[in-house]
């Protein structure tokens, strides 16, 4: 189960990633789609990951309040 949340959580990421040129929305979804994948990360129990997904949710958060 797992394994399933974490491929729809990626997947979803890495697609509004590809979008995000469509406008700030899409930033913004991005930056969730960051913190499905770190519930991942820390569910599955890689840690490192789901830090590091952490602080590129912060990341796009800023940029979508920039970009605003």
């Amino acid at each position: 189960m797992i394994t399933a949340f974490g491929v729809v959580a990626l997947t979803f990421m890495m697609t509004t990633y590809a979008l995000e040129a469509r406008g700030p929305r899409f930033v913004l979804a991005f930056a969730a789609g960051c913190v499905l994948s770190s519930s991942y990360g820390f569910l599955a129990g890689a840690w490192p990951f789901g830090v590091v997904e952490l602080v590129w949710a912060g990341v796009a958060v800023r940029r979508w309040r920039q970009g605003r």
